[in-house]
Formats: structure tokens, C-alpha cells, sequence
């Protein structure tokens, strides 16, 4: 991780840009505060969400769950 003065960054930007492409965290100070992070690209990010991935239909031989959902309700009455 690297820190460094807004002005530093305003004057070397492009330098310290190709720092984040290698993989570098840079953190930006004015007057003394932290004002950003600038941190490379998580390539995991780009994908396709996991909820919208697709799934295994899971599938088990015998009556349909929603059916024995019914008949429990209807002997329970």
C-alpha cells in the first residue's frame, strides 16, 4: 500500500495509475485526511453474479414435496 498527497497524485497520476494496474493499493491524504483508495480491479467482480449463474435442478424420485405439504394440512384438520 502507498500513500500519497492529492497534489502528488494530480502532478504523477498516470504514474501512479500503472502502479494500480501492477496490483498496488494507493492512498490519497489532503491535509492530512484520507480521501480515497484507488486499488485495482477485482477480476472476480467482472464475472456474472452468483445468483444469476446457472443452477442444478435438484430432483427426488417419488411424491412432489408440494403435494405432501397438502395432504399433511388437509389430516391435520
Amino acid at each position: 500500500m502507498m500513500t500519497v498527497s492529492f497534489t502528488e497524485f494530480r502532478k504523477n497520476a498516470s504514474a501512479l495509475l500503472s502502479s494500480v494496474e501492477k496490483g498496488e493499493t494507493i492512498h490519497v491524504v489532503r491535509h492530512g485526511r484520507e480521501i480515497a483508495e484507488i486499488s485495482p480491479i477485482n477480476k472476480v467482480s467482472k464475472e456474472q453474479p452468483s445468483w444469476r449463474k446457472k443452477r442444478v435442478k435438484l430432483t427426488v424420485q417419488g411424491e412432489d414435496i408440494s403435494k405432501i405439504i397438502i395432504e399433511e394440512r388437509d389430516n391435520a384438520e
